[in-house]
């Protein structure tokens, strides 16, 4: 495993074109359920599965469902950013990191201090009215009674791709584009199974190909390297100059 860690440490510090590819299990690693997970609370505690009480028809149809859930599941303000997230920044302002490319919606990259954060599904940090288009921020979400809405009346919807609808197109656009000019893309805490965001690899035309994930990956087969170990502690591991 070592030296594994010494080949990643190595292709990082010689490099100044890494793009990250991150999933939830960056964020789990703070805290933050990976609410795609069906486990005994879940079915205890809703009658339906994660998968469907986030998706557009649930939250137009079940809205006050969906937020019991989403303020439970989803809303984890009191997260801090583990050693994935504190490297990629270090590593960005060290001229390294050109991009951060992610599937959660927590904002814990920003908060460790990254600049270039490409959302691929939105933040909890971002909710607007559906009537006004007002802004409103996460904790004003988190203490809401029941269905929050806006001071016109409306109901305020997060910035948060749900199943059903379409990822931006722009970021979309620039995460295809810094994936496919890096010389060194590193996937790390996802299985790769969501798309269209897992889609976004087949872009990859550099010369190193990282894979660090507690379980196999489809694209395991692919990379020149893999890591079968937690992000936050293979990172955390690893230092540049």
């Amino acid at each position: 495993m070592q030296d594994k860690r010494e080949i990643l440490q190595e292709w990082i510090a010689n490099s100044n074109n890494v793009v990250f590819f991150g999933g939830a299990g960056v964020s789990t690693e703070s805290g933050i359920p990976d609410f795609r997970s069906v486990d005994g609370l879940y079915n205890q505690e809703y009658d339906y599965p994660p998968e469907t009480i986030i998706s557009h028809t649930f939250f137009v149809n079940r809205t006050e469902e969906f937020y019991r859930f989403y303020k439970k599941k989803m809303l984890v303000l009191d997260a801090k950013p583990n050693m994935a997230h504190i490297r990629l920044a270090e590593w960005e302002k060290s001229g390294h990191v050109r991009a951060v490319i992610t599937q959660n919606i927590d904002g814990l990259h920003q908060m460790a201090g990254s600049k270039e954060v490409l959302e691929l599904h939105g933040s909890v940090h971002r909710n607007y009215c559906q009537r006004c288009r007002k802004f409103y921020d996460a904790k004003y979400m988190k203490e809401a009674d029941g269905v929050p809405r806006c001071s016109c009346g409306g109901i305020i919807k997060p910035d948060v791709v749900l199943y059903e609808e379409g990822l931006d197109s722009d970021t979309m656009t620039k995460s295809i584009r810094y994936i496919a000019q890096a010389d060194v893309l590193i996937i790390g805490g996802t299985s790769l199974v969501v798309y269209p965001a897992a889609g976004l690899i087949d872009y990859f035309r550099g010369s190193k190909l990282v894979v660090i994930n507690r379980s196999t990956t489809s694209r395991d087969k692919n990379a020149d390297l893999v890591i079968d170990d937690s992000i936050g502690k293979v990172f955390e591991s690893i230092h540049i100059d």
